[in-house]
């Protein structure tokens, strides 16, 4: 899982690449027109492409002559998944924070 997930920030970490991400969540999408809002030459896109190819977060498939790309959801929820467990074991730990607080703060309050 770890692996995946490195491929996955990796991936996510450029905003070419999570601008495509963006745009596949409406639907699949011709390489041309994920290409097209990018002021980069297309070979350097393509290789783009390829990183989120094999990141597992997009799937390409060939229709004549069109390139078309297609969003895989598996990373993303793997990646949901992972950030909702850092999420509640921060949350617990911020919880007994301030209840250590509340009681430092009731100790001090009590000694006056």
């Amino acid at each position: 899982m770890a692996n995946h997930l490195d491929s996955f920030f990796s991936a996510i970490s450029d905003p070419t690449r999570r601008a495509v991400i963006e745009r596949l969540v409406e639907g699949p999408a011709a390489v041309g027109e994920l290409h097209a809002p990018h002021d980069i030459a297309l070979p350097t896109f393509l290789k783009h492409i390829k990183v989120l190819e094999a990141s597992g977060l997009v799937r390409t498939e060939k229709k004549g002559r069109v390139r078309v790309v297609h969003i895989e959801a598996a990373p993303l929820a793997e990646a949901e998944h992972w950030l909702t467990r850092q999420r509640e074991v921060w949350e617990d730990r911020f919880d007994r924070l301030a209840a250590l607080a509340e009681r430092i703060e009731r100790s001090q309050a009590d000694d006056l």
